[in-house]
């Protein structure tokens, strides 16, 4: 064997032994997760709930940094860029992953190959409310009413692109109806909008819940596959249109190359805090969502699945950001 192969061969299984020893100490150093939004958000409130926990089993001080910004994609590439050793994590909503690729021709980074998934986090359903000043009751009826509508009923979502937005044009799809798109910049403006009789109708988050029980807001269908616990006497769209679902999801990423004991040990950690009663109570009370446990199968099935979903609504819908 050549002098220069041999080297290169030892290079490499020096470099795989000296990431086996890291991945064994891991963490050696503090631990950074960005959060793709503005403090207060879904994906924000996930961070530091969770990172309170994982710091006291890791034994090392877990810092959550916001940056926002360009659709997810600021934090998304600085973890994708970032040093593959689990000490920055990305936790981001589904969007950055499943949805950004449809939405953009270039992206600094690749969700899909960039990025590892650690575990799903967190997940919730959107509540389809109406103005109560509609004339409408029930979910059949709104369908039937937005039919014949003239001109047609206007919706507001938190802006092109975002989930509110496709998950209305899968509805649409699916109904047969027309509605006009009204983008906001962010869910509480879509809220303020709709309550007003701006717009009269949106895909309401768990931050919707105050709005509703008051009345200022009517829930008339939910987008989970069954009926909700939080919403019992709504239907879901599903039973409608078999198959309707739209579920957001939160998820915690690492840098590619990131060792596989690595991964494993933060999921491990991470399923066992989100079985804790009291995470489950804060996920609930701080941002209305329930921990979403799954298998590293079940996830990646997940992506998959949403990544060819979102691409056949983005191409229906004939939507473009970019």
């Amino acid at each position: 064997m050549k002098l220069q192969s041999l080297q290169r061969l030892i290079g490499v299984v020096m470099l795989s032994l000296v990431g086996t020893v890291g991945a064994q100490n891991y963490p050696t150093m503090p631990v950074k997760i960005y959060v793709p939004i503005p403090p207060g958000g879904a994906p924000d409130i996930a961070a530091r709930v969770i990172s309170q926990q994982l710091s006291e089993v890791l034994k090392q001080p877990i810092v959550v940094e916001n940056k926002p910004g360009a659709n997810g994609m600021i934090a998304g590439d600085a973890v994708a860029k970032s040093a593959p050793d689990g000490h920055t994590l990305l936790l981001t909503m589904d969007s950055t992953i499943v949805v950004n690729p449809h939405l953009f021709k270039k992206q600094p980074y690749n969700p899909q190959t960039d990025l590892i998934p650690i575990a799903s986090i967190a997940s919730n359903q959107f509540v389809l409310a109406i103005n109560p000043a509609l004339p409408v009751k029930s979910f059949d009826e709104f369908i039937e009413y937005a039919k014949k509508a003239k001109p047609p009923l206007y919706y507001a979502s938190g802006g092109n692109g975002s989930q509110h937005h496709l998950t209305m044009e899968l509805l649409k799809q699916r109904a047969g109806i027309t509605l006009l798109h009204v983008p906001y910049k962010g869910g509480a403006a879509a809220t303020v909008a709709t309550v007003s009789g701006e717009t009269s109708v949106m895909f309401a988050g768990s931050s919707n819940a105050g709005q509703i029980k008051s009345g200022k807001l009517r829930a008339i269908a939910v987008t989970s596959k069954s009926r909700t616990v939080d919403y019992p006497g709504v239907p879901a769209i599903a039973e409608s249109y078999p198959g309707f679902e739209s579920r957001i999801w939160l998820g915690l990423f690492a840098p590619s190359g990131t060792p596989s004991q690595t991964i494993e040990r933060l999921r491990s950690e991470l399923v066992k805090i989100l079985k804790r009663p009291d995470v489950k109570e804060r996920f609930n009370t701080a941002g209305g969502m329930d921990p979403f446990i799954t298998t590293p199968e079940e996830f990646d099935d997940l992506m998959k699945n949403e990544l060819e979903k979102y691409g056949r609504i983005v191409k229906y819908a004939h939507i473009k950001l970019d």
